[in-house]
Parts: C-alpha cells; structure tokens; sequence
C-alpha cells in the first residue's frame, strides 16, 4: 500500500514560516490585507470562503468578504472591483469564479493590478507564470500541488511526469510550474488517445481533469506518485477526488487523498501570495 500523503503538515509548515512573516510586517507598522469578492452566495463559494478566512486568522492577515448582489450589472462591477482594487490597505484580490454569465471576464480579469492578483485572474499574471518570471502569482491550487512535493521530497528533476487535465485554473499553469522544476512533462485531455498508457508511462501522475474517479489503477504504474487536485461527488454522493483512491493506493508508492489532501493547502498559498504581494507593494 502507497504511503498516503495528507496536506495538513504542508499547509502547517507554510502557515509557520507566514507567520514570522507576518509579524515581520507588522513590526514596520505595514498589516497585510485580503479582501474577498463574491459574487451571489454560492455553496462551494462559501466552503473555501470559511477555509479561507480561517487560514488568514491562523497567520494573523487581515480578511475583509465584499458580497455583491447576483444579478449586479457589470459596470457596477467593474466599479465596485476598481474601488477594491484602489484601496490602498489592501494588497491582495481574491475573485471568486466562475461569475455569473451575464459578467463579461474579457473585461473583469484585466481590471484587477496583477500585484493584487493572487489568484492568477489577470492574463499579466498568468504570462509570468509561462515565463518563468518569478513576480507573478500562479494559481493557488497548480501551487499547492507543487508545495505537496517539495514537502515530501519528490524529487521531480528530469522525472516524466503527466498532468491530466488542461485547464488555465490547474493544468496548464502547472505545467508551466513542474517545466521550471526540470520535469519531463505531458499534458494530457479527454481526446489523448489511449489515455491510460500514456499515464501509464509516468512516474508522476497529477490528475486534474475535474471528472469523478477517471483515474483507474490501469492508469498509473507500480509505483508511481499519484496528485489527484479534483473535487467532485461520486455516484453515492460521496466526497472524492479525480481519481479512483481504493483501486490506485496499492500501486502508488506516494498518494493523495480527497478530501484531506491538494484543496487543504490551497488557502495556505493563498496567504503565502498575501504577504508576497504585501512585500512588494510596499518595496520590502
């Protein structure tokens, strides 16, 4: 049986180092501050809102949630974002999407400084993460995967490693993320032909395809290291991951769970983008 790999130890060891951080900060009279924006009251809005606001408290950030009516025209959208976003006590934007059809995103992702974007909205942000350039914010979640195996020791330089899933929000920007580390990538989809042995060929699998347990035991090989970021409900109504837990845990050598595993450290990169945007904000 794989050794099963939870996110609390990592979010509590990035939690520690924010702190001292934080009170580095504090200490020169600057207190780093998020500011959320919802839209409507969405359930899974609500869940990472409280994971959220949790972690911020648990480093000592400030968190402030701007709830804004679901049937909001966008211009006065755009202007209650502009006005966030020219608040000078706050240093980072989390937008939460999708937003509802009737918001144009061509126009919202640019509206927000990439500084204060610290959930890679702004097509700015998402460019530096294409290039390397380490001011930039990728996205929470493609970095929490990354965090998961550095605090495990997953060695990833010249390691194949197939990412399932192509998505802007994971996929992709993770890529991007596993190149820079000297992985051998490949990024697979739902028309990757013969989609199992092409996962079958990696030693590490990171499933984020969104789809309820698509990744069988056939698709991972003795051994391999297996992410699974997908949150979804299976048939029986149960919480679960993009992969099929029971059927992949004797073959893996490392896995991670879901729930308990990628979506836990999410919030702690979260804050960790908080005080980076604090820092730069204000020159440190």
């Amino acid at each position: 049986m794989g050794q099963v790999i939870k996110g609390k130890p990592v979010a509590d060891a990035i939690t520690q180092s924010i702190v001292k951080d934080v009170e580095a900060l504090k200490a020169k009279g600057i207190a780093p501050k998020l500011k959320i924006v919802r839209v409507g009251s969405r359930e899974d809005d609500l869940a990472y809102e409280r994971g959220a606001l949790t972690r911020m408290d648990k480093c000592g950030i400030l968190a402030e949630v701007l709830e804004l009516p679901l049937d909001i025209p966008q211009a006065d959208f755009v202007k209650e974002l502009k006005a966030v976003n020219d608040d000078p006590t706050v240093h980072g934007i989390l937008l939460f999407r999708p937003l509802p059809k009737h918001l144009n995103m061509d126009e919202i992702k640019f509206v927000v400084e990439p500084v204060k974007d610290i959930d890679c909205m702004n097509p700015i942000n998402a460019a530096k993460v294409f290039e390397g350039d380490k001011t930039g914010y990728p996205p929470c979640t493609s970095q929490a995967c990354m965090e998961i195996l550095d605090h495990y020791g997953i060695e990833i330089q010249g390691k194949k490693v197939t990412v399932v899933g192509r998505s802007m929000v994971v996929g992709k920007p993770l890529a991007m993320l596993l190149l820079d580390k000297n992985a051998t990538v490949t990024v697979c989809h739902s028309r990757t032909t013969d989609l199992p042995a092409v996962c079958r060929d990696a030693e590490v699998v990171v499933a984020a395809v969104g789809k309820a347990e698509m990744v069988k035991s056939d698709f991972i090989n003795q051994g391999a290291v297996v992410i699974d970021v997908g949150i979804n409900v299976n048939a029986e109504g149960n919480l679960c991951g993009d992969v099929k837990f029971d059927e992949c845990v004797d073959k893996a050598s490392m896995i991670t769970p879901v729930p308990a595993g990628v979506g836990s450290v999410t919030t702690s990169v979260l804050a960790k983008h908080v005080v980076k945007a604090c820092k730069i904000i204000n020159n440190i």
